[in-house]
């Protein structure tokens, strides 16, 4: 892949944003909230059914046929393609799947490669979406990051569907009708790459804007594992270690969700990491009462060395993003 990369980058769409130099989900969330403040409030919030799984080798590899010449490395991926996967069998063991090669789609997700095949095929998805005249005509634009993406636009969102799903039945690739919606923000938020995108009120409590900020389903995710990284199992473990580990799962979070309100969720996470490790220590030190006197927060924060997000959240670019 290494080798197929340099030649497909070129290729790449400036819609999509996965894994490529010099871009990230940062940049496509910021690119949805810039189309968004330039009146494309009609927006295509997308799910596919499966997308990596649903990919047809057929169609895949006549799109790198057209830039790829040598047929060894075009057998190279092919087989690649078409190798076992291995997988749990539900019994405590391991199986091998070699569903790809039977159904002749899908790619191996995991492994350092499996990103470009998605890139390239979500590349016929855009190409036909400006070839078709769908942007010009809805003044609509996609936003792509591997398998999620969404269509702000300002033409009726139901519209910008029924154009989609046409291009995807062409594609053989399955639109997850269940989860995908058409919404009129900021009016009702979108969920985009785990930022809430909508209407957000300013700290002053005077007036409001189009803004970003974590979803609420993105902090129970890091609650949910800190509250495992904390849990009885792990009480033998010495205090160095454990703050160590939630140090590097909060800094990793935070370094993430850093676009637009994120104050109120950094606070909500501080507040379950400090319950979190105070309880961790007094069931380590056998601590049955006066336990927030034993272990306040600032302790914890200063002494332990536990990170705090809070106030970290002044330096970030919340009116930017």
């Amino acid at each position: 892949m290494l080798v197929l990369e340099p030649i497909f980058e070129a290729d790449l769409q400036p819609e999509q944003y996965a894994y490529r130099p010099g871009r990230s989900a940062g940049d496509a969330v910021k690119r949805v909230h810039g189309l968004l403040n330039l009146g494309h409030r009609e927006v295509v919030d997308a799910d596919l059914s499966n997308y990596f799984g649903e990919i047809p080798h057929a169609d895949l590899m006549k799109s790198l046929a057209r830039r790829v010449s040598d047929g060894r490395m075009l057998a190279l991926v092919k087989a690649w393609l078409e190798m076992p996967v291995e997988e749990d069998d539900g019994k405590g063991g391991k199986r091998r799947a070699a569903k790809a090669r039977k159904e002749r789609k899908g790619t191996p997700q995991g492994s350092p490669t499996s990103p470009l095949p998605g890139n390239i095929y979500m590349r016929r998805f855009i190409l036909g979406w400006k070839a078709l005249g769908y942007a010009r005509r809805f003044c609509a634009e996609i936003v792509n990051y591997a398998d999620d993406f969404c269509v702000p636009g300002k033409a009726p969102a139901a519209e910008m569907l029924s154009a989609v799903e046409r291009i995807m039945e062409v594609l053989k690739l399955p639109v997850n009708t269940r989860k995908t919606r058409c919404v009129r923000c900021p009016e009702e938020p979108i969920v985009f790459l785990g930022y809430r995108i909508g209407l957000n009120h300013r700290p002053t409590g005077k007036g409001s804007y189009i803004g970003t900020r974590p979803d609420k389903a993105s902090v129970q995710s890091i609650c949910r594992k800190i509250s495992a990284q904390t849990a009885p199992r792990f009480g033998q473990k010495d205090e160095d270690w454990m703050v160590e580990r939630l140090n590097r799962m909060l800094s990793g979070w935070a370094n993430y969700f850093r676009l637009g309100q994120a104050s109120p969720a950094y606070r909500a996470v501080d507040a379950h990491a400090v319950k979190r490790l105070r309880q961790w220590l007094c069931r380590k030190h056998k601590v049955k009462s006066g336990t927030y006197v034993r272990f306040p927060d600032q302790r914890l924060w200063n002494d332990y060395g536990l990170k705090h997000l809070a106030p970290t959240s002044s330096r970030l670019p919340w009116a930017k993003a």
